[in-house]
């Protein structure tokens, strides 16, 4: 019998050091492009749990809220943890970086998936969460988040070493506002501020791979205390 537990904690040591050395490599002209592949390695390994999940769990399993009041990521749903790291790193990879239009639109993904919002999810708590992620068609939810995923690449890829540091235009920060996708709940509306606030560096390393580790670990440790 599989012991999660040790499992998982491999998973998170290997990720770790390989978000730490992606860090590292992406910081110099000569190891920038080794860097890239170390995150897209990283990403890959990510990717593999979330698929897992849509093949080993059932679909209440995806909706279930076993940490409801707890302080961290893992007080939230596997479907809706699913859907924050993608919307926001659609919009940060798309609407802030490459300047182009989120998957979510281009693909008319809010009505495939069957969701009420196109924000992050950051303002909804508790059992609305649990509401939201009920709603979800699952396929779909999975066809987005491996377009987002492909494109974000595409985008990585092809992005010079000397973009990187590159910061945020106060044009592209209202083109954000007004574009909706970020709640001005209290709990949301920060985020506005704190993407803009760094250069295309610091958001390689949050939203596109420190973020996905945040968040995965906790849906494993979600999925852990489902099935203990």
């Amino acid at each position: 019998m599989i012991n999660w537990y040790l499992l998982v904690n491999d998973m998170n040591k290997e990720w770790s050091e390989l978000n730490k050395t992606m860090q590292a490599q992406i910081k110099k002209k000569d190891t920038y492009k080794d860097g890239i592949d170390t995150l897209l390695d990283l990403r890959n390994k990510l990717m593999q749990v979330l698929l897992s999940f849509k093949e080993n769990l059932a679909r209440e399993d995806f909706n279930a809220i076993p940490f409801v009041n707890a302080n961290g990521y893992h007080c939230k749903t596997i479907a809706y943890s699913i859907w924050h790291i993608f919307r926001i790193e659609d919009i940060v990879a798309h609407t802030l970086i490459n300047e182009d239009e989120q998957v979510l639109f281009s693909s008319n993904y809010q009505e495939r998936i069957n969701s009420q919002i196109i924000t992050t999810g950051n303002e909804l708590i508790n059992y609305e969460i649990v509401n939201f992620s009920k709603q979800l068609n699952l396929d779909e939810l999975y066809s987005y988040i491996s377009e987002v995923k492909e494109s974000t690449e595409r985008i990585l890829i092809s992005l010079p070493y000397d973009m990187l540091k590159k910061k945020i235009s106060e044009e592209r920060k209202e083109l954000l506002k007004s574009l909706g996708v970020v709640s001005t709940d209290k709990n949301a509306i920060w985020l506005i501020d704190y993407w803009c606030g760094k250069d295309i560096r610091g958001l390689i390393q949050m939203p596109f791979s420190r973020h996905w580790i945040m968040h995965i670990e906790a849906s494993l440790r979600i999925k852990n205390k489902i099935y203990k």
